[in-house]
């Protein structure tokens, strides 16, 4: 016995149109600017404003900070580059700041 709705072959093109539907608003929401999960390019800020971060050096190019960072990550010292408005920063933990001047001085 077949279906005695006489409405019943409105359900699948009805049930396609919702999925489409919702697929609009799906890429709707990924495609959006301003809300995307991607990283987003980052600016400059003082150095004050990287948390639990430490400036140790101000080198003067960024090549230089590159060479100092890796050096300091060479001796197991977590370090980070960062851009500010004064310029490149090196940044390390409150921790490591000790061991990781000594490291830049010698």
């Amino acid at each position: 016995m077949t279906g005695s709705n006489p409405y019943s072959f409105l359900f699948g093109p009805f049930v396609a149109l919702l999925v489409v539907i919702g697929l609009i608003f799906l890429l709707r929401w990924a495609f959006a600017r301003g809300g995307s999960l991607v990283e987003r390019t980052p600016h400059p800020g003082t150095t004050d404003e990287y948390g639990l971060l430490v400036a140790i050096a101000s080198p003067p190019t960024e090549e230089d900070g590159e060479l100092l960072r890796r050096l300091l990550e060479d001796n197991g010292i977590r370090a980070t580059l960062a851009p500010t408005v004064d310029g490149p920063r090196l940044m390390v933990f409150e921790a490591d700041e000790l061991r990781a001047r000594r490291l830049i001085a010698d």
